[in-house]
């Protein structure tokens, strides 16, 4: 059935104009009625755990086929070079512990599990004085976006001045190649490298243009979308779950919530994007809207979990706190 609001409008004038008062008044509830079953018809056809005003991003027809990669054969041997000195990343953990900036962490009481890992992953600046005893206290590798540098940079005691006596440190900078660049010689680069040459415990790494252009590529095999045309930015999270599949034989992610998470009914307690800034914005209004945004770069962080999901499949990857 196919009706208009405007012609449903004009049809109860019609009627109205011939009928009496009563039934003037049977006809209003009828076009009231009618109305209120499509509001819930299309509300029930919109989706099952996900409000109808949410419409994922995701492949959905032929023209954006999905395409499976392996990673680990995709991973190759390069991709990351050194900011200052010879150094390579040879990192290779058996079983490594991915925690995220979410809030979910809070409460968990997860630091001592999470210090028992070989390696342990964090990601931009999300801190650990104060925060032991949910997020533990240990890092092997910190993965920071260039647009975080500056805030690492500033707690250089906090995020810079480690040594992880398990395996070495390493900190792995992603960002545009004009703006981390070693050719480009900017600003940002000129501080990493200053940054690399005074912390000479940790091993500093940016990711080189054809590798980030790797990035792009799987972005859109395993979504079916091309990044940039999509209007998306990748996240931190998707850069340092790829370089964790590629680092670990296993791995364990604390804190990340399942792609549905934010659609359920009724709506999740809200919570704050980061665990270090509770008076921040609420977690699944940020991923909302990124994810429904359409003007303007977004990061995509739900179809990037509808993604982490079908590689936890193949990669030995478990979600703890919240579980999936």
């Amino acid at each position: 059935m196919q009706c208009s609001s405007a012609s449903l409008g004009s049809m109860g004038l019609r009627l109205v104009e011939k009928q009496g008062p009563q039934s003037q008044k049977m006809v209003i509830f009828g076009a009231i009625f009618l109305l209120m079953t499509l509001l819930i018809l299309f509300s029930s056809n919109s989706g099952n755990d996900i409000s109808p005003f949410y419409s994922p991003f995701r492949a959905s027809s032929p023209h954006h086929p999905i395409k499976v990669t392996d990673l680990k054969k995709w991973a190759g041997k390069e991709g990351y070079v050194a900011v200052y000195g010879n150094k390579s990343l040879t990192l290779h953990c058996h079983h490594c512990a991915l925690v995220t900036s979410s809030s979910h962490v809070l409460g968990s009481g997860a630091g001592p599990d999470i210090d028992r890992a070989q390696c342990v992953i964090r990601m931009n600046d999300a801190p650990l004085s104060g925060f032991e005893r949910d997020v533990g206290s240990r890092t092997t590798l910190r993965v920071v976006a260039h647009s975080s540098v500056f805030r690492v940079v500033r707690r250089p005691a906090e995020f810079l001045n480690l040594t992880d006596h398990q395996a070495n440190s390493a900190v792995i900078f992603w960002g545009p190649p004009t703006k981390i660049g070693r050719e480009a010689k900017g600003t940002l680069y000129r501080l990493i490298q200053r940054v690399s040459m005074t912390y000479s415990n940790l091993s500093s790494f940016t990711i080189t243009p054809s590798k980030m252009h790797k990035f792009d590529t799987l972005f859109q095999k395993e979504t079916g979308r091309d990044r940039a045309k999509s209007q998306s930015w990748l996240s931190t999270g998707w850069f340092t779950m790829v370089i964790a599949i590629e680092k670990c034989d296993n791995i364990k992610v604390y804190g990340m919530v399942p792609p549905s998470h934010c659609g359920k009914k009724p709506q999740p307690k809200k919570m704050p994007y980061h665990y270090y800034k509770p008076r921040g914005t609420d977690e699944c209004v940020t991923y909302l809207q990124n994810e429904r945004g359409r003007k303007g770069p977004h990061h995509r962080f739900i179809t990037e979990k509808q993604v982490f999901a079908r590689w936890a499949k193949q990669y030995n990857i478990t979600f703890t706190h919240p579980t999936w």
